[in-house]
């Protein structure tokens, strides 16, 4: 019988456990010996080799020898010895007995063959093989008598078979064969059946077939008729042998199975083991065949107290089980295999197998895999010195690393009564990538704004919490004496609960003094690291609190099958290099108490092991967390490589301020414009001074914390509601003044309120402002409370409104510049005014002389609320203007009952004259300031330039001229330019000079009230809206349109010519002169005497542009419609009738006419043409000018 031999085509059993030889070397019925051989499962391999050795010690004395006095001549008399014993006396001995029984057989039996053939083949070749016999009767044998001719017949086959004489001994065994049926002598028959086959395999030359029906009958025979299984099973093995060589693994494995009974299991699990091997051995190996009968062969090796043979077969099984889905299969095979080990004294192997079984997402039911949780729990109990040196690697509960949070900071405090605390980062947001870009480029404006307009090459955006969505390829900073909070998903795959207590972290910490800076290589020299992995062991022993103090949570439970998170803290008490380990936990299968929160306040290391550590076991679990992979070389492409994962290193930095913020009376609705009043508390809470105060915004026209240079209203110490006191600085209206006339103009600098000169810095400057502290600085443990003016956005709907504080410390050059503290706001916006504007020309002229500039302001209010917010009317209660150029005069229509009412859906629509800035209100050193005009129609007045009215004047969308100074500059330039170049100027120049003409560059602010009933009691809101009037004759709105959707464009890949010059339209040139007429509304005149009447008439041209042009005046033009001359009569002009002049920039001429009347009657003079061009432009042709309206004069007859 071979020994086992190897899989063919597969793996030799090294992957799981010991290989399929490794104890062939062993005794097969060997006991087990209470040796301790720890180690993995390959080890088994070391126990057959001592095995080995013990067994040949044990045979053979030690230091006995023989032979060794033999001498060369000795060796080959007795090698002639054997010789000559063999030739001389055994072989003629066998023989003569061959003969004898040969004589005696030959008249019985008829045999053909003589003496002398048999001599002559005694070592011959193979022979012809006879034909099958029928099957054997099962009937009971009897016994011969030892000089019977049968047993004779048998001796004689026995002596041929033991000269290797296997033709004649198939023939002999054939006949006896014969006899011992006919006689009925079962046992003997079965016997020369079975060494007939031996015969007819062992012939030489050509093969006789082997009747394997001979063996088949044999075994029958013994087992059923005889009752021998010992000679049964000898008889199978053999002919499993002969099939072997043959090739018959399958016939070889079912003859073997069928020998397996209840009776022997050590005789059953080598047959069993023996058919798998033949399974194996297979031209197609059946692997799942030979694994299945390699784990019963195991489990009857268990049972017959060969635990090494039962270890052995089951690991061999596990290589083909393992990773192919069955884990069923897979989960009782590494029972089993825990179980063995743990029994063979190998903790190790037991543990990993059974880390195999609760590791995975098994099928097994809960009672199942309570059981297997026990097993696991109980090898790490009862095995001593597992857990006294270094901490076991748990897996239960399974972490998912990528997923681990790190928060660095305190924890905020929550809103306390009226008080709502910032919203900053906290471990209970989620994580928005558009979001953090957004903060992430308001940082670096502030930063900016705090560095004069240069983000500095060492900035890096804050991060306060990190993910797996985050740059974590730096060293986060943290603070020292700030906590750091680490955020562990759980995730328990097993259908029963489990609990971790005195759950912790590990670290490893390196001292680093930052504020006396060192070369790299003496700090890493000097450095000194320390862990907690020692005091983790044993969490009642004292910990490193100096050092870190770290959180212990004593319970956390696990419901079956939950995903959970902890929250763990570490507290750095000095400055260095902190790197996170893992966590270190006592894992238990059933809870101690029903409590399963987290006590993640408590910061106790004393507390003692909880109910549970009786079944207990502590352990730790490493936390590993791959970084990004990197794409960015070719070598990276093609390969894959991760980058680093720094989030769990930390790097612990000197103090540094800390800020905390609330809001008191902060709204979450406002009507579109509404002005409310608010405060903000700052709190310093670190032990560090802080300044630098800045605040920046995604709406910086949602709020403003007012003006220090000018005169602002008093904030009073303690917030009041805001029903009783107005946002805004209020006077009341002097007595005897008309509504609707000036009551005050202002000139106001757009730096004082942080747009412009040195408050705005870069394109986002008006996102920054500058916080007033009262001496600049914080000190430790201060708070000041500051007043906070809000408005409504314009637009209807819920705003979400980003607010980033930066202040920085009073120390610089440290690791970190400057800290961040993020609040973000909903704000629901409800629909207030809707307001319009137009302006036009006026045709009258100022009372000024030299200056010409007067205009008309229509605005139009319209009440769009539909009572959402409970407002019952609107009052305009005030309309104010903020021009470079331009300033509200005076309102034409005023209420009869002063203030404007407007209800629900009602319009009311209001006329203004402005006129532009006196010369004294533009000197040089104002021509950079606004002037702000204020008409009240109510019984006060709102001083609109000051905090807050101005503040969110400058605030709003920039207006119209801010962004114009550069391109007027360069049409200067240009215009300049052009004017060296002669006639033939630029179209651009032309078209800035008509622009010119059309400009107005007036900011309408229109401050209403609103009543509103709420609690049953009356308040008054507040609120303006801003209106930008940039041309004359196009209305603005204070609502921004809707942009239509852009339609798709076909991509064009051809490089577009570049567009044409534009030239300006003929509206646009049509305004370049504005002409008015000044006559007698009445003249009497006695046509008795004259026929003729000649009344003078004087036509006042104004030159609207900044270039000289050239102007024709044609008085020819008759009005020709019948309807015009049933209304009007028809006159003339008397002397010139045509005239050419020519303007200088802004020139007001006057040209006296005469017209003449031939009788009575209402007439219309307003009939001259007036055809205009810029003086420079010699090709181009006269534009029509726009006439004056209608002018009518009365002619009445004396």
């Amino acid at each position: 019988m071979d020994g086992a031999p190897e899989m063919d085509g597969h793996d030799s059993a090294e992957n799981d456990g010991v290989s399929v030889n490794s104890l062939d070397n062993t005794h097969p019925l060997q006991l087990e010996t209470a040796i301790d051989m720890p180690g993995s499962l390959d080890s088994l391999r070391a126990i057959a080799a001592e095995t080995k050795t013990t067994t040949v010690y044990t045979g053979v004395a030690a230091g006995t020898s023989h032979g060794t006095c033999l001498t060369l001549n000795d060796h080959n008399r007795l090698r002639l010895f054997i010789q000559e014993f063999t030739f001389r006396g055994l072989l003629p001995h066998i023989e003569k007995n061959i003969r004898q029984l040969n004589d005696q057989l030959v008249s019985r039996k008829g045999l053909s063959r003589s003496l002398f053939s048999v001599t002559k083949k005694l070592f011959g070749g193979g022979k012809v093989p006879e034909k099958s016999i029928a099957e054997l009767k099962n009937t009971s044998g009897l016994l011969y008598h030892p000089e019977a001719p049968e047993l004779q017949i048998r001796k004689m086959a026995d002596l041929c078979f033991l000269v290797q004489h296997y033709e004649l001994a198939y023939s002999c065994y054939h006949t006896a064969k014969k006899d011992f049926l006919s006689d009925q002598a079962m046992l003997y028959a079965a016997g020369a059946l079975e060494m007939a086959a031996v015969s007819a395999f062992l012939q030489g030359g050509a093969p006789r077939p082997y009747p394997a029906h001979y063996m088949d009958t044999a075994i029958q025979t013994y087992r059923d008729v005889c009752k021998n299984k010992v000679l049964a099973e000898r008889c199978a093995l053999f002919s499993a042998e002969v099939l072997k060589s043959q090739a018959k693994y399958s016939d070889a494995a079912t003859l073997l199975i069928k020998m397996t009974s209840e009776d022997s299991d050590l005789c059953s699990a080598l047959l069993l083991e023996q058919a798998a091997h033949c399974f194996i051995n297979m031209r197609n190996p059946m692997v799942r065949k030979f694994a299945f009968h390699m784990i019963l062969a195991g489990h009857r090796f268990s049972k017959a107290g060969q635990k090494r043979h039962a270890l052995r077969c089951y690991c061999q099984a596990m290589q083909v089980y393992k990773g192919k889905g069955w884990s069923l299969a897979e989960d009782h095979i590494n029972f089993t295999i825990g179980r063995q080990s743990f029994t063979l004294r190998q903790p190790e192997n037991a543990v990993l197998a059974f880390r195999h079984i609760l590791t995975n997402d098994s099928q097994q039911t809960a009672t199942q895999q309570g059981a297997f949780l026990r097993e696991y729990l109980y090898v790490y109990r009862n095995v001593p010195g597992v857990c006294e040196v270094a901490l076991p690697q748990l897996t239960l509960p399974c972490i998912n690393s990528s997923a681990t949070r790190v928060y660095f900071g305190h924890e905020r405090r929550l809103a306390e009564g009226e008080k709502q605390a910032a919203t900053h980062v906290s471990l209970d947001q989620e994580f928005d990538q558009d979001l953090a870009a957004v903060w992430q480029d308001l940082e670096e404006q502030v930063v900016a704004a705090a560095n004069r307009g240069v983000v500095p090459s060492t900035f890096y955006p804050t991060q306060c919490c990190l993910n797996s969505q985050t740059d974590n390829l730096h060293f986060p900073l943290a603070v020292v004496e700030e906590p750091i909070i680490v955020e562990v998903a759980f995730r328990n795959p097993l259908k029963v609960p489990l609990v971790l207590s005195d759950l912790s972290l590990l670290w490893k910490f390196t001292f680093k003094d930052f504020s006396r800076p060192q070369p790299q290589d003496i700090m890493v020299g000097d450095a000194v690291t320390i862990t907690n992995e020692k005091e983790a062991i044993a969490p009642r022993t004292v910990q490193k609190d100096g050092i870190i103090t770290t959180e212990v949570i004593p319970e956390f439970f696990m419901s079956p099958e939950e995903t959970r998170v902890a929250r763990l803290k570490l507290l750095p008490r000095q400055t260095g290099q902190l790197t996170i380990l893992g966590l270190v936990y006592n894992l238990a299968s059933t809870p101690s108490t029903g409590d399963s929160t987290i006590n993640s306040n408590s910061f106790s290391q004393n507390q003692g092991p909880s109910a549970t550590a009786g079944t207990s076991v502590r352990g730790r679990q490493d936390l590993e967390i791959q970084g990004p992979r990197l794409n960015q070389s070719k070598e990276e492409k093609t390969s894959v490589s991760h980058g680093p994962d720094r989030r769990l290193d930390p790097t612990i930095t000197p103090p540094m301020p800390l800020l905390e913020v609330f809001f008191l009376q902060f709204p979450t609705a406002l009507l579109c414009g509404e002005i409310r009043k608010a405060y903000v508390e700052f709190c310093n809470v670190s032990h560090v001074p802080l300044c630098g105060l800045r605040v920046a915004s995604t709406h910086p026209d949602f709020f403003t914390f007012g003006s220090s240079s000018l005169a602002t209203p008093l904030t009073p110490l303690s917030p009041t509601s805001f029903e009783n006191c107005s946002a805004y600085k209020t006077l009341a209206t002097p007595p005897g003044a008309t509504p609707g006339s000036v009551t005050a103009v202002t000139l106001v600098s757009a730096a004082d309120f942080g747009s412009g000169g040195g408050g705005v810095f870069g394109t986002g400057g008006k996102r920054i402002a500058e916080i007033p502290l009262g001496e600049g600085t914080l000190t430790p443990g201060e708070s000041t409370q500051l007043p906070l003016w809000l408005r409504g956005p314009d637009q209807e709907g819920v705003h979400e409104i980003n607010f980033l504080f930066y202040y920085e410390g009073a120390e610089k050059g440290g690791k970190i510049s400057h800290r961040v503290l993020r609040h973000t706001v909903f704000i629901c916006a409800s629909r207030s005014l809707s307001v319009r504007a137009t302006a036009c020309r006026s045709n009258t002229l100022p009372e000024e002389e030299g200056r010409n500039g007067s205009m008309l302001v229509f605005v139009d209010v319209e009440n769009i609320n539909t009572s959402e917010a409970g407002v019952r009317e609107f009052h305009i209660a005030q309309v104010s203007s903020s021009s470079k150029q331009w300033r509200l005069h005076k309102c034409i229509n005023p209420a009869e009952n002063k203030d404007c009412k407007l209800t629900t859906r009602e319009r009311g629509k209001l006329c203004f004259r402005a006129t532009r800035c006196k010369p004294h209100e533009a000197t040089s050193k104002s021509l950079e300031k606004y002037t702000f005009a204020d008409l009240s129609l109510g019984n006060e007045q709102i001083i609109s330039s000051t905090t807050p009215c101005a503040d969110f004047f400058f605030r709003r969308c920039q207006p119209s001229e801010s962004w114009r100074p550069l391109i007027a500059v360069e049409t200067q330039g240009r215009h300049s330019r052009s004017q060296g170049a002669g006639p033939g100027g630029g179209t651009e120049d032309i078209t800035g000079v008509v622009r010119k003409c059309n400009e107005v560059d007036l900011d309408i602010i229109v401050l209403w009230k609103a009543f509103v009933v709420e609690d049953n009691k009356q308040v008054i809101l507040e609120g303006q809206l801003h209106v930008a009037l940039q041309t004359i004759g196009k209305e603005a709105c204070s609502l921004r349109q809707k942009e239509e959707a852009q339609e798709m464009v076909l991509l064009k890949f051809k490089p577009e010519l570049p567009p044409p010059m534009t030239r300006p339209s003929m509206e646009q040139l049509s305004h370049l002169i504005k002409t008015n007429l000044h006559y007698p509304e009445s003249y009497s005149h006695s046509f008795v005497q004259k026929s003729l009447c000649m009344v003078p008439v004087i036509l006042t041209l104004s030159n609207c542009s900044l270039a000289q042009v050239d102007a024709i005046i044609d008085l020819r033009h008759k009005t020709t419609s019948p309807e015009s001359l049933e209304v009007h009569g028809s006159f003339t002009w008397l002397g010139q009738t045509q005239y050419k002049l020519q303007l200088r920039a802004q020139e007001v001429m006057r040209l006296p006419l005469r017209a003449g009347f031939l009788h009575a009657g209402v007439y219309n003079l307003g009939t001259p043409r007036v055809f205009a061009k810029l003086a420079d432009q010699g090709a181009m042709c006269e534009t029509s000018q726009q006439t004056a309206t209608p002018g009518l004069i009365i002619i009445n007859s004396t």
